[in-house]
């Protein structure tokens, strides 16, 4: 049998040897003579020759793996790498705003995949947001996921997913390998160039450009000789989109029984009052709030790269390559919120028939009136991505090549943001109106709504109407969150020639720092937390809007949906000049809450055997290998400790740390090495079937979060006499990375050049899995005034005088005995009414801080460990097909995946569960057509609903995001050999996207999305 060893210079040829295990070797491949009698050259062009090409890389892999290639020079199948990588079989994406940016393969998110660019490893930061859980799109750092966002697809030349594992790989990635290739100038000869401009319509967009430009170009030269060359690419992409959504902040979960116990949700011990019931010990759950929100965003993406190359002889070859890429986002978003007070307010309560017993009506009367909120938020953020890169391949002889590759990449994720000192991530002014006489809520619908009765005679301008003249300020917070990760790695190969199979052999070493940095998020007091002084702005500040009218595909139902839209920055300004004060500034707090630093250093060797050969005139592959790794972790925290937490209202509490408190360094080391062997096995059947067996062990680190020394979020959202229990979570960086070992079995017939069927089997049997364990600690002496002598005597002065103990008196009563100079009668001056008790809670100094006294603040602390196993199967089943001349063709796959452990969603409140996060069925099914110039493709994409968050907010609740199919088409004309025009359109049908609780009806978010099209030319010379 004639070997296939030998270097080819067709495209095909270097993108099998790739895939064969020697990435870092591509810009060598050019060098080679081509032997056109050993592989057949694909002389199509255009979509098929994309998709011929990635069905012949699958057959001519050893392992399993999958490609997308782009149809021509700069012109990739989609706008954005992740909505192309969900077309492959056992790829699923998530999305934030409507666009895919993170990948999980076969159930492994973005934190256990590995991402590689021309097989260098990437840095991953994302802060967005500012940390500050607004919803769910914001992060405080620390990830590993890479961002698929950042980059725009045009300058990129294939996708590669490597769904198992090789020796030469390097590790990290449990779920997959998913490997960038940039274009290699010495990969095609002579000159050649694109540029491409797109006019882009956003159906969301409210505040932005209708039309908005993306402008792309790209070229590559050679001289004659072809040893020098140059690749020059550069993309600029600006969106303006924006979306209307729905959010509860909280879902609290308690047993039902004895109404009168202090644990009882509601804090209201009237029966009378709730319908249907949940049986005694059932679960049932209560809603903090509800909040409709709109959002305005800009992005504006960047990205250039630079290669060149240089071959000196024909055995060496010399390549620089630099890639920048800058994701600038600015947000304005805004909420409508209404929160559920409890206690004596509450009139009904009408609970559906779930298992868990939620709510779907809620109404409450007021003693006076509350507050509707109306917060702004501006946030601001960019990432960047500078990779610089070097890389020498020598072929010494006909039988040994070496190579050697240098980078050093980060990666920037800073808040770009207005500040008088440190730049923000997200300014968020609490405004509102408390003109609020009664509410009710509805919970039964996908979007949940709300009616309110407005009076603003108590505290309005009374006139009637709610307006911009009831409108004042509360609280005002500035947040500032980075990450920075570096990366420096080195490798290097060899490769060993023999006559019917190679030996390679190789070592690598990697630097890795990442830096994350969060500001305590101190509150800046304007008109507290009861809007002490409506009416307060300035006149054309404030724009009233229609709510209902920012939903396209929901009814608000009964909801008046009054809101307002302000310029958060403006807003900011003029709230601290309305309170002077030393603690009012416009910028974030000089202390960090976090301030933490996770260094890896990492070496390895490897070693695998490639044998080709043939077993009863069936030609079969053998990829055998082994890899060592050794990992030294240094964790780094700079804590300054907080000195309280000041109780300010009924719920509300804020972190308070003495400004001279120093921070103090702490730091642990710790260390781990691991074998992984891997082994790939594939036999050609017949001609056209071939059977593959791979077995491999990975590894996937765990998130750079789960590393640091620091304990962080401390928090408290009631009393703890009242049942209310104090959280934290601290970190563990002893870690262990998971560990899995793979089994994969699958068969494939390749029937024609461009068509094929497929079906694989896939089993992770992984051990380390990070789980949640809870410990009750207490921190830096922290005291608890909510159960001290204080609480107690001022429950016991309710309870006397017959009035409920919920967090509302209780708070009310303690301020009132703490001032005789106020009320010189004590308990007997307390009448509870509304003006008493904003009066209590909103007096400036009268918050209620520790004494002398109180007892040890109590955390229920959540920390990671590696105290769980599971395993995970599936399968994956896909056909191409194109039929025969006509141009038509087809492309559908269907992909299973299951685990052997869920959430259970009646499971105990108070105990956090282990569960496999992101594991989904997903289906592709793609309509295709390409002749006499025409090009078309409609793609319609399906994921099933799926656990996106285990142990979610304070009662370790889970998160489903919903399912979603999503349909995008592409049409394109070739009007010439150079010029072709098209028309795109992604999500046409504008399918939303909905996150739910334990049940459907416990909402968490919900996003109003809408259709994106792009008008564009690209021009080939």
């Amino acid at each position: 049998m004639k070997s296939k060893f030998p270097y080819k210079k067709t495209i095909l040829t270097q993108s099998i040897s790739l895939l064969l295990g020697t990435s870092v070797m591509l810009p060598a491949m050019a060098q080679q003579t081509p032997d056109d009698d050993l592989v057949e050259v694909i002389e199509v062009t255009g979509l098929k020759s994309s998709l011929t090409e990635a069905a012949s890389i699958k057959q001519n892999s050893v392992g399993v793996v999958d490609a997308i290639s782009a149809e021509d020079i700069g012109k990739f199948p989609d706008t954005n790498l992740a909505e192309s990588l969900q077309r492959i079989t056992g790829v699923s994406i998530s999305r934030s705003n409507g666009e895919g940016n993170e990948v999980t393969v076969r159930g492994f998110g973005g934190e256990n995949n590995m991402i590689t660019l021309n097989g260098r490893m990437m840095p991953a930061a994302q802060t967005y947001g500012g940390g500050s859980g607004a919803d769910g799109t914001t992060r405080g750092g620390g990830t590993r996921a890479f961002n698929f966002g950042n980059l725009a697809s045009d300058g990129v030349r294939a996708v590669e997913v490597y769904k198992t594992s090789k020796a030469n790989i390097a590790t990290g990635g449990i779920g997959a390998t998913i490997n960038i290739i940039t274009a290699r100038p010495l990969d095609n000869p002579g000159f050649s160039a694109t540029v491409g401009a797109k006019a882009v319509h956003d159906t969301t967009n409210r505040a932005g450009d209708d039309i908005t430009p993306e402008l792309s170009g790209l070229m590559n030269w050679t001289n004659e000789e072809a040893t020098f060359g140059v690749n020059v690419a550069a993309v600029v992409q600006q969106r303006d989109s924006g979306y209307a959504g729905a959010t509860v902040n909280d879902w609290n979960i308690g047993t039902w029984g004895d109404p009168n116990d202090p644990d009882t949700l509601f804090n209201n011990a009237d029966m009378s009052i709730y319908q249907n019931t949940p049986e005694a010990g059932q679960l049932y759950a209560r809603p903090n709030d509800l909040r409709y929100a709109f959002s305005d965003t800009q992005r504006d993406r960047t990205n250039a790269q630079i290669t060149m190359q240089y071959a000196p002889t024909d055995n060496i070859t010399a390549t620089l390559d630099y890639v920048f890429a800058e994701n600038e986002i600015t947000e304005h978003r805004g909420e409508i919120t209404n929160w559920v007070q409890n206690g004596s307010n509450v009139t009904s309560v009408i609970f559906d028939d779930g298992p868990v017993a939620t709510p779907i009506y809620i109404a409450e009367n007021y003693n006076g009136t509350v507050d509707e909120g109306y917060e702004q938020q501006y946030r601001e953020q960019t990432n960047t991505l500078n990779s610089l890169g070097f890389n020498v391949v020598y072929h010494v002889s006909d039988a040994l090549s070496l190579n050697f590759d240098v980078h050093n990449s980060k990666m920037e994720s800073l808040p770009s943001g207005p500040s008088d000192n440190l730049a923000t991530g997200e300014i968020a002014v609490g405004i509102g109106a408390p003109s609020v006489a009664s509410r009710e809520w509805w919970y039964d619908s996908e979007l949940p709504s709300y009616r309110n009765v407005y009076d603003d005679s108590l505290r309005g301008n009374n006139n009637g109407i709610v307006d911009a003249g009831d409108v004042g300020s509360s609280i005002l917070r500035f947040r500032h969150a980075s990450q920075v990760t570096e990366i420096t790695q080195f490798k290097f190969d060899g490769t060993y020639y023999m006559d019917n199979g190679k030996f390679q052999f190789g070592a690598e070493g990697r630097a890795m720092e990442m830096n994350a940095r969060q500001t305590a998020g101190d509150n800046m007091t304007l008109g507290n937390w009861g809007i002490a002084n409506p009416g307060e702005f300035s006149d054309g500040l404030l724009e009233q809007i229609n709510v209902g009218g920012l939903f396209d595909d929901y009814d608000i139902g009964e909801s008046q949906g009054i809101g307002f839209i302000a310029d958060p920055v403006a807003l900011a300004r003029e709230g601290i000049a309305l309170y002077p004060s030393d603690a009012n500034f416009f910028g974030v707090s000089s202390v960090f809450s976090n301030n933490d630093t996770v260094k890896e250093d990492t070496m390895a060797a490897y070693f695998q055997v490639h044998i080709e050969a043939e077993w009863n005139d069936m030609p079969i592959n053998v990829l055998a290998g082994m890899r060592y790794e050794t990992t030294d972790v240094e964790s780094t925290s700079l804590v300054t400790p907080p000195s309280y937490l000041i109780w300010e209202n009924n719920n509300d509490f804020a972190l308070y740390t003495d400004p001279s408190t120093s921070a103090q360094p702490l730091s642990v080391d710790a260390d781990y090495d691991n074998l992984l062997p891997s082994l790939d096995f594939d036999i050609m059947l017949t001609d056209d079937v071939k059977a593959r067996f791979s077995y491999s062990k990975t590894i996937a680190r765990a998130g750079y979060g789960s590393l640091r020394v620091s304990p962080s979020g401390f928090g408290l959202t009631g009393s703890t006499i009242n049942g209310a229990r104090a959280t934290a979570s601290s970190s563990n960086p002893g870690l262990l990375p998971l560990e899995s070992d793979n089994f994969d079995l699958s068969f494939e017939y390749y029937y024609d050049d461009s068509s094929y069927a497929s079906f694989g089997f896939f089993e992770k049997r992984v051990a380390n899995f990070i789980g949640t364990g809870q410990q009750d600690r207490a921190f830096f002496g922290i005291q608890d005034q909510t159960s001290g002598p204080r609480a107690i005597a001022a429950a016991q002065a309710l309870r006397d005088r017959g009035f409920a103990v919920d967090d509302t008196s209780l708070f009310a009563m303690m301020v009132l005995l703490e001032h005789p100079e106020a009320f010189p009668n004590g308990a007997d001056d307390y009448t509870g009414s509304a003006e008493q008790i904003l009066q209590l809670g909103e007096t400036p100094g009268w918050d209620l801080i520790p004494q002398q006294g109180d007892p040890e603040l109590v955390f229920r602390t959540s920390y990671p460990q590696n105290n769980k196993e599971a395993k995970l199967y599936g399968a994956e089943l896909a056909v191409q097909h194109f039929f025969g001349e006509t141009g038509f063709g087809v492309q559908a796959n269907y992909t299973i995946v299951r685990g052997d452990i869920g959430f259970d969603n009646t499971g105990n409140p108070n105990v956090s569960q282990f569960a496999l996060t992101g594991l989904s069925d997903t289906a592709n099914l793609v309509l295709l057509y390409e002749n006499y110039g025409w090009t078309a493709r409609f793609a319609l994409n399906w994921r099933d609903e799926f656990l996106n968050r285990a142990n979610y907010k304070g009662s370790n609740n889970p998160a489903y995001i919903e399912d979603y199919y999503q349909l995008d088409a592409n049409v394109s004309y070739a009007v010439n050999d150079n010029l072709t025009v098209f028309v795109e359109g992604i999500n046409i049908t504008g399918e939303n996207s909905r996150e739910h609780g334990r049940t459907a009806n416990q909402l968490w978010y919900l996003e109003d999305l809408g259709a994106r099209y792009q008008l564009g030319a690209r021009y080939t010379f």
